[in-house]
Protein backbone atom coordinates (compact mmCIF):
# COMPACT_ATOMS: atom_id res chain seq x y z
CA UNK A 1 0.00 0.00 0.00
CA UNK A 2 1.34 3.40 -0.98
CA UNK A 3 2.15 5.79 1.83
CA UNK A 4 -0.40 8.62 2.29
CA UNK A 5 0.54 11.84 0.55
CA UNK A 6 1.27 14.90 2.66
CA UNK A 7 0.84 18.62 1.85
CA UNK A 8 3.85 20.77 0.96
CA UNK A 9 3.39 24.56 0.69
CA UNK A 10 6.06 26.51 -1.18
CA UNK A 11 6.12 30.17 -2.17
CA UNK A 12 8.33 32.23 -4.46
CA UNK A 13 8.74 35.99 -4.61
CA UNK A 14 9.60 37.07 -8.14
CA UNK A 15 11.19 40.53 -7.97
CA UNK A 16 12.54 43.19 -10.30
CA UNK A 17 15.11 44.73 -7.92
CA UNK A 18 16.80 47.99 -8.85
CA UNK A 19 20.56 47.64 -8.76
CA UNK A 20 22.13 49.15 -5.67
CA UNK A 21 18.81 50.26 -4.15
CA UNK A 22 18.84 47.82 -1.25
CA UNK A 23 16.40 49.55 1.10
CA UNK A 24 13.88 50.24 -1.67
CA UNK A 25 14.10 46.61 -2.80
CA UNK A 26 13.60 45.36 0.75
CA UNK A 27 10.61 47.66 1.16
CA UNK A 28 9.07 46.27 -2.03
CA UNK A 29 9.66 42.69 -0.82
CA UNK A 30 8.01 43.46 2.51
CA UNK A 31 5.01 44.96 0.74
CA UNK A 32 4.65 41.93 -1.54
CA UNK A 33 4.80 39.59 1.46
CA UNK A 34 2.41 41.61 3.61
CA UNK A 35 -0.63 39.50 2.68
CA UNK A 36 1.01 36.14 3.41
CA UNK A 37 -0.65 34.62 6.46
CA UNK A 38 1.64 33.21 9.16
CA UNK A 39 1.74 29.40 9.28
CA UNK A 40 0.45 29.17 5.69
CA UNK A 41 3.83 28.17 4.19
CA UNK A 42 6.62 25.65 4.65
CA UNK A 43 9.18 27.50 2.47
CA UNK A 44 9.44 30.93 0.85
CA UNK A 45 12.13 31.70 -1.75
CA UNK A 46 13.65 34.92 -3.09
CA UNK A 47 15.94 35.10 -6.18
CA UNK A 48 19.71 35.30 -6.56
CA UNK A 49 21.08 38.58 -5.11
CA UNK A 50 17.46 39.51 -4.47
CA UNK A 51 17.89 42.91 -2.79
CA UNK A 52 21.11 44.30 -4.28
CA UNK A 53 20.51 43.62 -7.95
CA UNK A 54 22.77 41.35 -9.97
CA UNK A 55 24.52 42.93 -12.96
CA UNK A 56 27.47 44.65 -11.26
CA UNK A 57 30.31 45.07 -13.76
CA UNK A 58 33.28 45.25 -11.39
CA UNK A 59 34.50 44.56 -7.88
CA UNK A 60 34.52 48.28 -7.11
CA UNK A 61 30.86 48.64 -8.12
CA UNK A 62 29.64 45.80 -5.92
CA UNK A 63 31.94 46.38 -2.95
CA UNK A 64 29.58 48.87 -1.17
CA UNK A 65 26.79 46.26 -1.28
CA UNK A 66 28.65 43.22 0.03
CA UNK A 67 27.02 41.81 3.17
CA UNK A 68 28.52 40.09 6.17
CA UNK A 69 26.92 36.69 6.90
CA UNK A 70 24.15 36.69 9.52
CA UNK A 71 24.27 40.46 10.16
CA UNK A 72 23.73 41.90 6.66
CA UNK A 73 20.38 43.23 5.37
CA UNK A 74 19.43 40.00 3.58
CA UNK A 75 20.13 37.83 6.62
CA UNK A 76 18.22 40.15 8.94
CA UNK A 77 15.26 40.33 6.56
CA UNK A 78 15.08 36.55 6.10
CA UNK A 79 15.41 35.89 9.83
CA UNK A 80 12.61 38.30 10.72
CA UNK A 81 10.32 37.12 7.91
CA UNK A 82 10.88 33.43 8.71
CA UNK A 83 10.01 34.05 12.36
CA UNK A 84 6.93 36.08 11.44
CA UNK A 85 5.62 33.56 8.90
CA UNK A 86 6.76 30.50 10.90
CA UNK A 87 8.41 28.93 7.86
CA UNK A 88 11.79 28.59 6.15
CA UNK A 89 12.99 31.52 4.03
CA UNK A 90 15.81 31.40 1.44
CA UNK A 91 17.35 34.29 -0.50
CA UNK A 92 20.48 35.14 -2.47
CA UNK A 93 22.94 37.90 -1.57
CA UNK A 94 26.54 39.04 -2.28
CA UNK A 95 28.66 37.87 0.65
CA UNK A 96 31.73 39.76 1.83
CA UNK A 97 34.88 37.63 2.14
CA UNK A 98 37.35 37.98 4.95
CA UNK A 99 40.87 38.97 3.97
CA UNK A 100 42.13 35.53 5.00
CA UNK A 101 39.69 33.92 2.56
CA UNK A 102 40.75 36.27 -0.24
CA UNK A 103 44.41 35.42 0.33
CA UNK A 104 44.00 31.64 0.70
CA UNK A 105 45.53 29.25 -1.83
CA UNK A 106 42.33 27.21 -1.92
CA UNK A 107 40.39 30.26 -3.10
CA UNK A 108 42.95 30.94 -5.82
CA UNK A 109 42.81 27.32 -7.05
CA UNK A 110 39.01 27.40 -7.36
CA UNK A 111 39.26 30.65 -9.34
CA UNK A 112 41.69 29.07 -11.81
CA UNK A 113 39.28 26.20 -12.44
CA UNK A 114 36.39 28.59 -13.05
CA UNK A 115 38.30 30.66 -15.59
CA UNK A 116 38.28 27.72 -18.00
CA UNK A 117 34.61 28.49 -18.66
CA UNK A 118 34.87 32.07 -19.89
CA UNK A 119 37.42 34.47 -21.19
CA UNK A 120 39.16 35.98 -18.19
CA UNK A 121 37.64 39.42 -17.49
CA UNK A 122 39.87 42.44 -18.04
CA UNK A 123 39.35 43.53 -14.46
CA UNK A 124 39.04 40.89 -11.77
CA UNK A 125 39.37 41.33 -8.04
CA UNK A 126 37.98 38.72 -5.69
CA UNK A 127 36.08 40.48 -2.90
CA UNK A 128 33.04 38.28 -2.24
CA UNK A 129 30.92 35.26 -3.05
CA UNK A 130 27.55 34.95 -4.76
CA UNK A 131 25.76 33.35 -1.83
CA UNK A 132 22.42 32.20 -0.45
CA UNK A 133 21.10 31.87 3.06
CA UNK A 134 18.19 29.97 4.60
CA UNK A 135 16.55 30.78 7.93
CA UNK A 136 14.09 28.75 9.98
CA UNK A 137 10.77 29.36 11.79
CA UNK A 138 12.45 30.58 14.97
CA UNK A 139 14.49 33.12 13.04
CA UNK A 140 17.53 30.84 13.30
CA UNK A 141 20.21 30.37 10.66
CA UNK A 142 19.79 26.96 9.01
CA UNK A 143 22.46 27.08 6.33
CA UNK A 144 24.54 29.17 3.95
CA UNK A 145 25.70 28.36 0.44
CA UNK A 146 28.11 29.86 -2.10
CA UNK A 147 27.44 29.54 -5.82
CA UNK A 148 29.70 26.79 -7.14
CA UNK A 149 29.58 27.53 -10.86
CA UNK A 150 30.09 31.21 -11.64
CA UNK A 151 28.56 33.06 -14.58
CA UNK A 152 30.65 35.61 -16.49
CA UNK A 153 29.03 38.47 -14.53
CA UNK A 154 30.28 36.92 -11.27
CA UNK A 155 33.80 36.54 -12.61
CA UNK A 156 34.78 40.15 -11.98
CA UNK A 157 34.32 39.93 -8.20
CA UNK A 158 33.28 36.52 -6.80
CA UNK A 159 35.02 33.36 -5.74
CA UNK A 160 33.29 30.02 -6.41
CA UNK A 161 31.96 27.90 -3.57
CA UNK A 162 33.18 24.43 -2.66
CA UNK A 163 30.07 22.42 -3.58
CA UNK A 164 26.31 22.15 -3.26
CA UNK A 165 24.41 22.25 0.02
CA UNK A 166 22.05 19.58 1.31
CA UNK A 167 20.07 20.17 4.50
CA UNK A 168 17.83 17.80 6.46
CA UNK A 169 14.69 19.64 7.62
CA UNK A 170 11.49 18.52 9.32
CA UNK A 171 8.67 17.06 7.22
CA UNK A 172 7.29 17.92 4.74
CA UNK A 173 10.49 19.49 3.33
CA UNK A 174 12.80 16.72 4.59
CA UNK A 175 16.01 16.66 2.50
CA UNK A 176 16.59 19.79 0.42
CA UNK A 177 19.33 20.71 -2.05
CA UNK A 178 20.16 24.37 -2.66
CA UNK A 179 21.79 25.79 -5.81
CA UNK A 180 22.13 29.15 -7.54
CA UNK A 181 21.41 29.81 -11.24
CA UNK A 182 24.54 28.79 -13.24
CA UNK A 183 24.95 25.78 -10.96
CA UNK A 184 22.60 24.02 -13.39
CA UNK A 185 25.32 24.03 -16.06
CA UNK A 186 28.51 21.91 -16.24
CA UNK A 187 31.15 23.04 -13.78
CA UNK A 188 34.63 23.87 -15.12
CA UNK A 189 36.79 22.17 -16.10
CA UNK A 190 34.01 19.68 -17.00
CA UNK A 191 32.30 20.19 -20.35
CA UNK A 192 28.94 19.13 -21.71
CA UNK A 193 29.25 15.69 -23.31
CA UNK A 194 25.80 14.59 -24.48
CA UNK A 195 22.14 14.35 -23.53
CA UNK A 196 22.82 10.98 -21.95
CA UNK A 197 26.26 11.74 -20.57
CA UNK A 198 25.69 15.17 -19.09
CA UNK A 199 27.30 15.98 -16.74
CA UNK A 200 24.32 16.81 -14.54
CA UNK A 201 25.96 17.87 -11.30
CA UNK A 202 22.95 19.31 -9.44
CA UNK A 203 20.63 16.43 -10.34
CA UNK A 204 23.22 13.79 -9.51
CA UNK A 205 23.95 15.48 -6.19
CA UNK A 206 20.23 15.59 -5.39
CA UNK A 207 19.88 11.88 -6.16
CA UNK A 208 22.93 11.00 -4.09
CA UNK A 209 21.55 12.94 -1.10
CA UNK A 210 17.99 11.65 -1.61
CA UNK A 211 16.64 15.18 -1.87
CA UNK A 212 12.89 15.67 -1.79
CA UNK A 213 13.12 19.34 -2.79
CA UNK A 214 15.63 21.13 -5.03
CA UNK A 215 15.71 24.92 -4.66
CA UNK A 216 17.30 27.07 -7.37
CA UNK A 217 17.63 30.80 -6.73
CA UNK A 218 18.23 32.48 -10.09
CA UNK A 219 18.96 35.65 -11.99
CA UNK A 220 18.56 33.81 -15.30
CA UNK A 221 18.73 35.86 -18.49
CA UNK A 222 16.10 35.81 -21.21
CA UNK A 223 17.47 33.86 -24.17
CA UNK A 224 17.44 35.17 -27.74
CA UNK A 225 15.07 32.34 -28.68
CA UNK A 226 12.67 33.34 -25.92
CA UNK A 227 12.82 36.95 -27.07
CA UNK A 228 11.87 35.93 -30.63
CA UNK A 229 9.01 33.74 -29.37
CA UNK A 230 7.68 36.52 -27.15
CA UNK A 231 7.78 38.98 -30.04
CA UNK A 232 5.88 36.50 -32.23
CA UNK A 233 3.26 36.07 -29.49
CA UNK A 234 2.80 39.84 -29.23
CA UNK A 235 2.32 40.17 -32.99
CA UNK A 236 -0.31 37.42 -32.98
CA UNK A 237 -2.11 38.54 -29.81
CA UNK A 238 -5.18 40.74 -29.49
CA UNK A 239 -5.25 44.18 -27.85
CA UNK A 240 -6.04 42.81 -24.38
CA UNK A 241 -3.06 40.47 -24.54
CA UNK A 242 -0.83 43.30 -25.74
CA UNK A 243 -1.92 45.41 -22.79
CA UNK A 244 -1.05 42.59 -20.38
CA UNK A 245 2.44 42.45 -21.96
CA UNK A 246 4.97 39.90 -20.79
CA UNK A 247 3.41 39.51 -17.35
CA UNK A 248 1.27 36.71 -18.82
CA UNK A 249 3.93 35.38 -21.19
CA UNK A 250 6.40 32.66 -20.34
CA UNK A 251 9.99 31.90 -21.34
CA UNK A 252 9.35 28.41 -22.70
CA UNK A 253 12.87 27.83 -23.99
CA UNK A 254 14.22 28.65 -20.55
CA UNK A 255 11.63 26.49 -18.75
CA UNK A 256 12.47 23.55 -21.00
CA UNK A 257 16.19 24.11 -20.46
CA UNK A 258 15.83 24.08 -16.68
CA UNK A 259 13.99 20.77 -16.87
CA UNK A 260 16.47 19.28 -19.34
CA UNK A 261 19.43 20.13 -17.10
CA UNK A 262 17.80 18.05 -14.33
CA UNK A 263 17.33 15.03 -16.57
CA UNK A 264 18.53 12.31 -14.12
CA UNK A 265 15.61 13.16 -11.81
CA UNK A 266 13.02 12.11 -14.42
CA UNK A 267 14.66 10.32 -17.39
CA UNK A 268 13.60 6.79 -18.32
CA UNK A 269 16.06 4.01 -17.69
CA UNK A 270 16.40 0.78 -19.65
CA UNK A 271 14.70 -2.02 -17.72
CA UNK A 272 17.15 -4.60 -16.32
CA UNK A 273 17.43 -7.97 -18.05
CA UNK A 274 15.92 -11.08 -16.47
CA UNK A 275 19.41 -12.36 -15.68
CA UNK A 276 20.39 -9.17 -13.88
CA UNK A 277 17.10 -9.33 -11.94
CA UNK A 278 17.99 -12.81 -10.72
CA UNK A 279 21.44 -11.69 -9.68
CA UNK A 280 20.22 -8.77 -7.61
CA UNK A 281 19.77 -9.27 -3.90
CA UNK A 282 16.24 -8.81 -2.54
CA UNK A 283 15.28 -5.30 -1.44
CA UNK A 284 14.29 -4.95 2.20
CA UNK A 285 10.96 -3.47 3.24
CA UNK A 286 12.74 -0.41 4.67
CA UNK A 287 14.62 0.11 1.41
CA UNK A 288 11.41 -0.20 -0.61
CA UNK A 289 9.70 2.38 1.59
CA UNK A 290 12.70 4.71 1.24
CA UNK A 291 12.53 4.35 -2.56
CA UNK A 292 8.84 5.25 -2.50
CA UNK A 293 9.44 8.28 -0.30
CA UNK A 294 12.22 9.54 -2.57
CA UNK A 295 10.58 8.64 -5.88
CA UNK A 296 9.59 12.27 -6.53
CA UNK A 297 11.64 15.45 -6.34
CA UNK A 298 9.92 18.83 -6.24
CA UNK A 299 12.04 21.43 -8.05
CA UNK A 300 11.44 25.09 -7.26
CA UNK A 301 13.05 27.74 -9.48
CA UNK A 302 12.79 31.28 -8.13
CA UNK A 303 13.97 33.66 -10.84
CA UNK A 304 14.04 37.45 -11.02
CA UNK A 305 12.38 39.61 -13.65
CA UNK A 306 13.08 42.97 -15.26
CA UNK A 307 16.05 44.61 -16.96
CA UNK A 308 19.36 45.75 -15.51
CA UNK A 309 22.43 47.29 -17.16
CA UNK A 310 21.40 46.08 -20.60
CA UNK A 311 20.45 42.58 -19.46
CA UNK A 312 16.90 41.22 -19.55
CA UNK A 313 15.85 38.47 -17.15
CA UNK A 314 13.55 35.56 -17.89
CA UNK A 315 11.24 35.61 -14.87
CA UNK A 316 9.02 32.52 -15.26
CA UNK A 317 9.61 31.24 -11.71
CA UNK A 318 8.29 27.70 -11.68
CA UNK A 319 7.63 24.49 -9.78
CA UNK A 320 8.22 21.04 -11.30
CA UNK A 321 7.43 17.51 -10.20
CA UNK A 322 10.16 15.12 -11.31
CA UNK A 323 9.46 11.43 -10.78
CA UNK A 324 12.15 8.85 -11.15
CA UNK A 325 12.08 6.89 -14.42
CA UNK A 326 8.91 8.64 -15.60
CA UNK A 327 10.40 9.74 -18.91
CA UNK A 328 9.28 13.34 -18.62
CA UNK A 329 9.26 16.21 -16.10
CA UNK A 330 5.95 17.77 -15.09
CA UNK A 331 5.71 21.56 -15.04
CA UNK A 332 3.07 22.25 -12.38
CA UNK A 333 2.92 26.04 -12.61
CA UNK A 334 4.96 29.13 -13.54
CA UNK A 335 4.89 32.91 -13.37
CA UNK A 336 5.16 35.39 -16.23
CA UNK A 337 8.33 36.87 -17.69
CA UNK A 338 7.79 40.41 -16.36
CA UNK A 339 5.63 39.56 -13.38
CA UNK A 340 6.43 40.77 -9.87
CA UNK A 341 4.69 39.18 -6.94
CA UNK A 342 4.20 36.17 -4.72
CA UNK A 343 3.10 32.78 -5.98
CA UNK A 344 2.23 30.05 -3.48
CA UNK A 345 1.89 26.42 -4.46
CA UNK A 346 0.12 23.80 -2.32
CA UNK A 347 1.28 20.36 -3.37
CA UNK A 348 0.67 16.78 -2.26
CA UNK A 349 3.87 14.73 -2.12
Amino acid sequence: MAAPRIPLRIGVVQLNPKIGQVQANLAKAKELCRKITPNSLDLLCFPEMAFTGYAFDSASSIRPFLEKPQIGPTSQFCSELAKHLQCYVAAGYPEELTQDEIDSEETKKREEDQLYAFEKPKEREVVGANSAVIYGPEGELVGGYRKTNLFETDMTWATPGTGFLSIALPSPLRNITLGICMDLNPHPPAKWMSLEGGPYEVAEYALEHRSNVVILLNAWLLSDEDKRELEDEEEEGDQAEEKAGKENQHAWTTLNFWAARLRPLWASKCPPSRESDDEQSPTSTDEKEAELINDETIVVVCNRSGKENGREFAGSSAVFSMKRNSGRPTLLDMMGVEQEGVRIWSLLI
